[in-house]
């Protein structure tokens, strides 16, 4: 069952897209200078990323608003 989240504007969008816009939109090297993460840096990809993001919350959160800000 799923419940309406009027008030989260992430609601329904996954990390995964999350992320995989913000490197279409700023490229791996503009987006590790915004967020400075180790999986932006050395050999970036998806799946790497994904993989830290899941497990670090602060950094997880630093995605979910650059992502508000650039696109919302």
């Amino acid at each position: 069952m799923s419940q309406e989240q009027p008030n989260n504007p992430l609601h329904g969008i996954t990390l995964k897209a999350i992320v995989t816009e913000l490197v279409e939109h700023y490229g791996w090297e503009q987006l590790g200078r915004y967020i400075n993460i180790n999986s932006f840096h050395n050999n970036p990809s998806i799946n790497s990323s994904l993989k830290f993001l899941r497990k670090t919350d602060w950094a997880r959160t630093k995605v979910e608003n650059l992502y508000l800000d650039t696109f919302h």
